[in-house]
């Protein structure tokens, strides 16, 4: 936790979760009493808590460190840091960042027509900048030209070289010597899950004899002073300081011969890619970082600065486009567990009948025996698994063949799981390279199903389709060892709707999350931390779960538990959701009221149990797309299944 959390994050006397966003000393919030607080308010899950504090805490680091490097090295130019809003489009996010960043200089970045479009009336003031990234069409390009004429501080980012000549000819029509910048593909590469983001492989970005014709272009008309930044990405997540400084050299040797060469160039733009640590600990990985937020702040300083020293150009003024490391943070999916599956074992006093089939008998025996036995050589317990093996698949044919009744079965699955539990608890504390392939796996055929009340898809979009690890906790009990290890699985019915992977000490990825015994009538929640980048946006419709309820909180002293909510979203309906892919509400009741008026006329129903089903259908359309817990609202019953709440 010390090495994901960067201190936001901890675990209070009662074992719960504090959140301290300021990082001042003052006292934190407990996520769990904030959780009960909006459950009180009739709230339901899954839900997304907004620590808005922790946006204003990330970019006053950011800007502390860089302001420290700059200090420390007597750095000629400034630093400016500019928010890219694809991280994390919502308003309220955008304008928390504005809000806290507009003492400081912070500007913003759009990649796209609808985000320059949101993004234009938000500049305040003329000094706040305004990178744009991403291809542009005619319309684009014209609406960047738009807020240049109005005197604000716009900089479209040419990305290739078409673009720049569609640019240049609109801005001469109107008669604007249109100031722009240029993001050149390095021949160095990223590092980590988004190393494709730079190097020869980029999709951005123009190549050096393409920058020579745009400087050669501006040379020939006496307009040097437009190209006013130079600007390069690595990627989402750097994850190897290296990288960054052999990038950051490369594009300052570019811009120092081109200032030579008298190009007004004002800007050296880095890009994003500041990582943060989704893993347990620091290290070259594809979700961790192997340094630190002053590191990373050293290495652009100091290497422009020497680069320009001994190229004797003067220090440009800096930019970083820090999206990740500034919002992942603030946001805390909150989810509730609905039920536990376990491997159905025999139990202790299990005894078989004189009468039961002798693979029963045999299995019994094979418990007893790995009972029995405290010390057992691998050779032996391979042999015991190999053998409990051969007997279920005997058992399996039999049930086949109709030879075996399905008690008998049911009892065989039992006695097996059991022989499997006491091997595996025998083989934990051995090296798993030196266990045999068999009792290795075994481990993960043991582990327990938590079914969660969210999607995957929607939620965690990057865990199933990059493999992105995030952290995942219980959000109480944490002073309490827990008993079981669990995968989480969500609603979804697609077999790929699961947590698959999950971060623990060290460098190991474990398969597995820890979680406690279930209490009767207690509810039991996870947080799943760091999804404030992307994650919120990215989300997918897989089974139409749609966007789930989310909680803006302030910290305030002032307030008897610490802090106040400052707003909320409700998730998405049913209706909502439907209506997106073309089912209306109108169409679908007046369809469902000529089913049941036939049902009715045919004497298959009574009138008023007819009407009753139609009703109930109509209520469900204003539902949440999500699991209805028993006291959030009527269900039907149906098969039971173990869950936190049953007594």
């Amino acid at each position: 936790m010390s090495a994901w959390s960067d201190g936001f994050f901890s675990v209070n006397d009662s074992g719960g979760i504090q959140v301290s966003p300021a990082k001042n000393g003052a006292p934190g919030i407990d996520i769990h009493r904030v959780v009960s607080h909006l459950e009180k308010k009739g709230i339901t899950f899954p839900l997304l808590i907004r620590f808005q504090d922790v946006l204003k805490g990330r970019i006053e680091q950011l800007y502390a460190a860089f302001r420290e490097a700059v200090d420390e090295v007597e750095f000629g130019g400034t630093y400016t840091a500019v928010y890219p809003i694809k991280v994390n489009q919502l308003h309220e996010v955008v304008e928390e960042i504005l809000d806290a960043g507009r003492p400081l200089g912070m500007g913003l970045e759009c990649g796209s027509k609808a985000e320059l479009i949101a993004a234009l009336p938000l500049l305040d003031d003329d000094e706040t900048l305004l990178i744009c990234n991403g291809y542009k069409d005619r319309s684009m390009l014209e609406l960047i030209l738009s807020g240049q004429r109005m005197g604000k501080a716009v900089l479209p980012i040419i990305e290739k070289m078409d673009e720049f000549q569609t640019y240049d000819q609109q801005a001469r029509e109107i008669g604007l010597k249109a100031p722009f910048g240029v993001r050149l593909r390095l021949t160095t590469a990223g590092a980590g899950k988004w190393a494709d983001s730079g190097g020869d492989l980029s999709k951005f970005g123009i190549s050096v004899p393409e920058l020579l014709r745009v400087v050669e272009a501006l040379e020939s008309r006496g307009e040097q002073e437009r190209f006013q930044l130079l600007h390069f990405h690595l990627g989402s997540q750097i994850s190897d300081i290296r990288t960054l400084k052999k990038a950051v050299r490369e594009i300052t040797q570019v811009y120092a011969q081109l200032v030579r060469r008298g190009l007004g160039i004002k800007y050296l733009d880095v890009g994003g890619g500041l990582g943060i640590n989704y893993g347990g600990t620091y290290a070259s990985h594809d979700d961790a970082i192997n340094y630190s937020l002053g590191e990373y702040a050293n290495a652009i300083v100091s290497t422009v600065k020497d680069v320009c020293d001994a190229e004797g150009v003067p220090h440009p003024d800096l930019i970083s486009e820090s999206g990740r490391a500034l919002t992942a943070h603030h946001s805390v999916l909150i989810v509730n567990s609905i039920g536990l599956y376990t491997k159905d074992e025999a139990p202790e006093s299990f005894t078989p009948l004189e009468s039961n089939h002798r693979i029963v008998h045999d299995l019994h025996s094979l418990r007893e025996w790995v009972r029995s036995e405290l010390t057992m050589k691998v050779s032996e317990l391979l042999e015991a698994f190999h053998e409990a093996a051969a007997k279920r698949a005997e058992a399996d044919s039999l049930f086949s063949l109709g030879y075996l009744p399905l008690e008998e079965k049911a009892d065989i699955e039992r006695l097996y799981w059991a022989i499997c539990r006491r091997i595996n608890d025998s083989v934990q504390s051995w090296d798993s390279e030196a266990l045999p392939p068999e009792l290795d796996r075994l481990d993960s055929h043991l582990i327990d199903q938590c079914l969660c009340d969210f999607s995957v898809f929607q939620s965690l979009l990057d865990h199933w389709a990059i493999g992105q690890r995030f952290p995942i906790m219980p959000i109480q009990r944490l002073d309490q060892e827990p008993g079981r290890r669990a995968v989480l699985v969500d609603l979804t019915c697609d077999s790929d709707g699961k947590v698959s992977s999950y971060v623990g000490p060290g460098h190991r990825e474990y398969e597995y999350l820890h979680i406690h015994d279930p209490i009767p009538g207690e509810p039991y929640r996870f947080g799943i931390f760091l999804v404030g980048a992307y994650q919120d946006i990215m989300g997918d419709t897989h089974n139409l779960f749609g966007r789930v309820t989310e909680a803006h909180i302030y910290a305030d002293q002032d307030e008897p538990e610490g802090f106040y909510v400052e707003k909320i979203i409700r998730g998405t309906k049913v209706q909502d959701m439907l209506a997106l892919v073309q089912y209306f509400p109108n169409d679908l009741y007046n369809r469902m009221s000529k089913h049941i008026r036939a049902k009715v006329q045919a004497g298959k129903l009574g009138s008023s149990e007819g009407y009753e089903l139609l009703e109930r259908y109509a209520e469900t359309f204003n539902e949440s797309t999500y699991f209805t817990a028993p006291s959030e609202g009527p269900s039907f019953s149906g098969a039971k299944t173990r869950t936190w709440s049953d007594e």
